[in-house]
This record gives C-alpha cells, sequence and structure tokens, in this order.
C-alpha cells in the first residue's frame, strides 16, 4: 500500500521533462508538417539560455510569443535533414494554452525523401533527464525515437 502511494508523490515533486514533436509529408507535396509541444515555463527557461539578450519580462503568459522569435529559436535548436540537405521550417502558428506551447511548423523538402535526420537539442543544457519525442511518418515509414542530451540525434533510412 505504501509503495502505491510513493510513485504518484514523487511524481508530483519532480517534474516530467519532455517535448513532443510529430513529422509527417504533406501527401502529394514536397513538404512536411511539423506539430511540437512543450511546457511553456520550460520553453522561457531554455529561450532565456538561448537568447540572454531577449527581455522576456514584457512577454506575458497571456500575450503571444513573437512567432519570428520562435522560429529562429526552433530552427537553432531543431535540426530536420532531407537526403543530407538541412530544411529551415516556417511557423504556421503558435497557441499557449495551459502552460503548453503548441507550434505548427511547415518545412519545404524533397517530393521523394530517401534520409531523414533529426537533431533536437531542445531543452538539453537545463535537465538531464530531458526527453525529446519524435514521431515521423513520411510515406509508409513509420518511426518513434527518444532523443536525450546523451543521444540528441537519430538517421533513418526511409527506403
Amino acid at each position: 500500500m505504501l509503495k502505491t502511494l510513493i510513485l504518484p508523490i514523487l511524481l508530483i515533486f519532480h517534474p516530467v521533462h519532455v517535448t513532443l514533436t510529430s513529422i509527417d509529408q504533406v501527401q502529394g507535396a514536397d513538404s512536411l508538417k511539423v506539430f511540437f509541444r512543450m511546457y511553456y515555463d520550460d520553453f522561457l527557461r531554455d529561450y532565456r539560455l538561448y537568447d540572454p539578450d531577449c527581455n522576456l519580462k514584457e512577454i506575458s503568459v497571456n500575450q503571444s510569443f513573437p512567432a519570428d522569435l520562435i522560429n529562429k529559436y526552433f530552427n537553432d535548436k531543431v535540426h530536420i535533414y532531407v537526403n543530407n540537405k538541412l530544411l529551415t521550417g516556417k511557423v504556421l502558428n503558435v497557441n499557449i494554452q495551459f502552460n503548453e506551447i503548441c507550434l505548427n511548423l511547415i518545412y519545404r523538402s524533397d517530393k521523394e525523401p530517401n534520409k531523414i535526420k533529426i537533431r533536437n537539442q531542445v531543452l538539453i543544457r537545463l535537465y538531464s533527464d530531458q526527453e525529446n519525442m519524435i514521431f515521423i511518418k513520411i510515406n509508409k515509414f513509420e518511426e518513434a525515437m527518444r532523443l536525450t542530451p546523451e543521444h540528441y540525434k537519430e538517421t533513418y533510412s526511409l527506403k
């Protein structure tokens, strides 16, 4: 009985450090749709390390974080290579709600990707137990990966 009570209590005092990224190819197009979710307070902490000169006090939780700053942050922290070519994403929309920030991005890619490489360094300077979960769905290829501070990149052959 005591063991079953201890685990939920430990989880309350030890927050989960995880992000979620899904990468989907747009059917019949040369584009990738990317969805990204993380806790907003973690994002702000990581952003302070990323851009110490930015005055985050002017940006409140109720205000929308400037899309151009998020776009630069995400493109610097998350690298997506298709056929050995680094892609640049464009933020389509940002949603900050319930202490979560969700992004939708679009990437121009090859219509027939053969190889994908993901490098995700979001929050890895902050938390040693950080896990960046990535789900890929391109054509008939589907894969899930867990990236950590020690293992922050992965490459897959799509053929």
